[in-house]
């Protein structure tokens, strides 16, 4: 009994201890030694293998992903005791020390796994006696405060698999190129023989294992069939040559985008801290349409070289996931010349008109146009801002649709204006366009490109359009189960909007250079950008359920007549939709319903208008209904004349003598810009003015262009010649003559067309109008403000 009290007490005292240690906090040891980080594309293809702080090429794995086989044959051919031995196998040792130290033949250590791991985590010299019994040691001190699946899952990651690699979880990547859960029979036995002799089984000649490391791993193999018959069916396999990869051999794809996803991985490490899994990046990249984008970028440089063109990038997003599947950031990463390892992704620049779609989706949901409202493009001022169109012609009325395929700026700037709640501004800023300086600084040179954006900002913006006007955070990881809990987006405009948008733009022609033209079942629903001087073309496309961001430019910003987005950028949008779906990579385009609020209705073309009988030429535009404007035509307006004179008469009419004839009555503004051009109009003739005759006037009100609503000027009172301000108006083609009144004051009569110059007597507060000679009229607040 006392005996048993001998051998016992120190047996349970050594349970106890273990049992509190196991309870106490400690370090894990998954984070003993610092871990690489590897990079996957969505199909499980490494992109990119990161050393380990230490230089090593270590990669924290846990066993559910690893092969089963793999694990077994560790046990097997290392330490098939494992589960009992306490640490240390006292018979192994013993035959270990005779071997070595009496019969003086290859030293044999006798570890087991455990003392390997301590080995490995303490950098231990255990080739003398005194070394050997440190490692016992420190194996039962592991032993006593982890458990037996910590203790294998450490050794596993942290054994030596040859030159700098350690851990199954690198040396499958490297070696075999697939994660260890993917391990084949004989890849998983060839791993498992490699820990015992890393230096010599480990070499590599000529992309194949050594005949030392085959020669092992068949031995273990004839072992492994004891204890697994099943598995002789695969002696076939381990006849054919086991083909391994060399740390020389490691990819290096689609750096721009490793590069950006290992900065964001590494801040987010350092403010929440990292997990396990951190350490592999299963990201959304596709790597098969990475280098079909890549290499057009590639080719379309050296295309190019001739006009200057040295550089490019290019974005592809699945607005589905809203994954990123390719990220092309210069035309050469090793390039210092362009600095290619720049992610021109990610760098602000200039996007000229690529905003304008943006402008007219807050149109229509604001009720401002419909695709059909003929705008004026037409030479206007809005306050000291006077923008041109790039070609520097007018066009004069023109639809919205044909003002965004065109990109005509007058239009764009003219609906900008008029936008509220939001402005365009503030569009911008709840679609989280960083860095944006104050609104005042921008004014209306927003709309042209007067602000910067990045690619992947802009990716964002069109894939709202692709998500009925829901904006959505790009994704470079794969999303996880817990996704579909997240936030579904913000909405910025409405379905019907973001509808309409997409409709227009997919019927922009494709550029002169494009490869062909827009095929039905892949639209291209595209538009560009230039930015101001040369320095950028852009061109974006909505195709399917892509989105594509294609950048043209110099990183240094210096300017080039070639950088054209319709020119530049647009041909090389148009070579990578063509290559991908040749390359059959693409997922088939989604239906697009009709939102449900959208509905079609007749228009006159001539006006964007509801028509009326006299219009001759109508169509149909899409319309929302409670929404969009609504306005009867009067471009088109029945006047009865005499018809020999052709001049306007009284009723009642004589239709022996008078006749009725349909006239196009156009503003003043258009007016001139058709006189300009050679265009020939006829004019409706002088109102007949019949005093006695009750008729509700015709017609459109005159609208005053200058001064702007509610703004102030400051002027030197007392010097009229630096204190004028020019009052005009846009009025209707019968007007003869405009009166312009200050509060009650008559400040004189001017022609329609022609400005009248007013000097204000005193600072103050005053509302103007403007009356035509039809008695219809137009009121604007402004205020004077004096300086000395």
């Amino acid at each position: 009994m006392t005996a048993l009290l001998v051998l016992g007490l120190p047996l349970f005292g050594l349970l106890g201890l273990r049992f509190w240690l196991l309870n106490q906090p400690h370090l894990p040891l998954s984070q003993w030694l610092p871990s690489s980080t590897a990079a996957l594309d969505d199909k499980g293809r490494l992109l990119r293998l990161t050393l380990a702080r230490d230089g090593q090429f270590r990669l924290w794995t846990e066993q559910k992903d690893m092969s089963p086989q793999f694990i077994q044959a560790i046990l097997l051919h290392e330490d098939r005791y494992f589960y009992w031995a306490p640490g240390f196998n006292p018979i192994s040792l013993v035959r270990g020390a005779f071997k070595t130290y009496v019969l003086r033949r290859h030293p044999q250590g006798g570890s087991t796994l455990t003392m390997q791991l301590a080995r490995l985590l303490w950098q231990m010299d255990t080739k003398t006696p005194w070394g050997k019994a440190a490692q016992v040691g420190r194996a039962i001190q592991l032993e006593l405060t982890y458990s037996k699946q910590e203790i294998l899952t450490a050794y596993l990651n942290y054994a030596p698999f040859g030159g700098n690699i350690q851990g199954v979880g690198a040396a499958s990547l490297i070696y075999f190129n697939h994660t260890p859960a993917q391990l084949t029979l004989p890849e998983a036995l060839a791993l498992a023989v490699l820990p015992q002799n890393p230096s010599r089984r480990g070499k590599i000649t000529e992309d194949a294992a050594n005949p030392r490391l085959i020669a092992a791993r068949n031995r273990l193999y004839r072992h492994w069939l004891i204890k697994n018959p099943a598995d002789a069916k695969a002696a076939a396999l381990f006849e054919l040559p086991l083909t391994m990869r060399r740390v020389q051999q490691l990819p290096f794809h689609a750096p721009w985008f490793v590069d950006q996803l290992l900065a964001q991985h590494t801040v987010t490490q350092s403010i929440q801290g990292g997990t396990l899994d951190d350490h592999w990046l299963h990201t959304s990249l596709d790597l098969s349409l990475q280098r079909i984008v890549q290499k057009q970028v590639v080719n379309f440089v050296q295309q190019r070289k001739i006009q200057g063109i040295h550089n490019a990038a290019a974005l592809l997003v699945d607005t589905r996931d809203m994954g990123v599947k390719a990220l092309v950031g210069s035309a050469d990463y090793f390039n210092a010349r362009i600095d290619g390892q720049v992610n021109g992704t990610n760098a602000k620049r200039s996007p000229g008109s690529a905003l304008k779609p943006f402008i007219y989706g807050l149109g229509f949901d604001q009720g401002v146009v419909i695709p059909a409202t003929v705008l004026r493009d037409v030479p206007t001022a809005f306050g000291s801002y006077a923008p041109e169109n790039f070609d520097g012609r007018f066009e004069g009325p023109i639809t919205v649709t044909q003002a965004l395929i065109r990109s005509r700026n007058i239009p764009a700037v003219d609906v900008a204006a008029q936008l509220n709640h939001p402005s365009f501004y503030h569009f911008l800023r709840s679609a989280g366009i960083a860095n944006m300086a104050p609104e005042d600084h921008y004014g209306l040179a927003l709309v042209l490109g007067g602000g910067e954006v990045t690619m992947q900002e802009l990716a964002k913006l069109y894939a709202l359009l692709a998500n009925h006007g829901v904006l959505k955070p790009l994704q470079f990881l794969q999303a996880s189960p817990s996704a579909a809990r997240q936030p579904t987006g913000t909405p910025l405009l409405s379905d019907a909007a973001s509808y309409m948008v997409l409709d227009i733009l997919k019927q922009n022609p494709p550029p002169l250079l494009a490869p062909t033209g827009q095929p039905s079942r892949w639209p291209v629903a595209w538009k560009t950008g230039t930015s101001s001087s040369f320095r950028d073309a852009w061109s974006v496309g909505v195709f399917g359920p892509y989105v594509l961001v294609v950048w043209v430019g110099n990183f240094d910003g210096s300017p080039n007549p070639a950088f054209i987005g319709g020119a530049a950028a647009g041909p090389l949008l148009f070579n990578i939709t063509e290559a991908l779906k040749a390359a059959n990579r693409l997922a088939p385009p989604p239906p697009v319903p009709v939102p449900a609020r959208l509905r079609r209705v007749e228009v006159c073309l001539s006006s964007g208008a509801l028509p009326t009988i006299w219009c001759p030429r109508q169509g149909d535009s899409w319309f929302i209904p409670g929404v969009s404007p609504i306005d009867v035509d009067t471009v088109y307006r029945p006047v009865w004349v005499n018809k020999t004179s052709l001049k306007a008469v009284c009723p009642p009419y004589n239709p022996a003598v008078d006749e009725q004839k349909v006239y196009e009555f156009w503003p003043s503004e258009l007016q001139q810009v058709f006189s300009q051009a050679g265009l020939a109009r006829v004019n409706p003739p002088a109102s007949a003015h019949c005093p006695y005759w009750d008729q509700a006037p015709q017609g459109s009100a005159p609208k005053i262009t200058s001064p702007l609503l509610g703004s102030v000027y400051t002027l030197q009172l007392g010097q009229k010649a630096a204190s004028q301000i020019a009052l005009m108006a846009d009025t209707d083609a019968d007007v003869g003559a405009l009166y312009w009144f200050a509060d009650r004051s008559y400040l004189g009569q001017s022609k329609p067309g022609h400005p009248l110059f007013w000097s204000p007597d005193q600072p103050g507060s005053y509302v103007l109008r403007a009356v035509d000679d039809h008695g219809r009229a137009d009121a604007r607040d402004i205020r004077i403000a004096a300086v000395p």
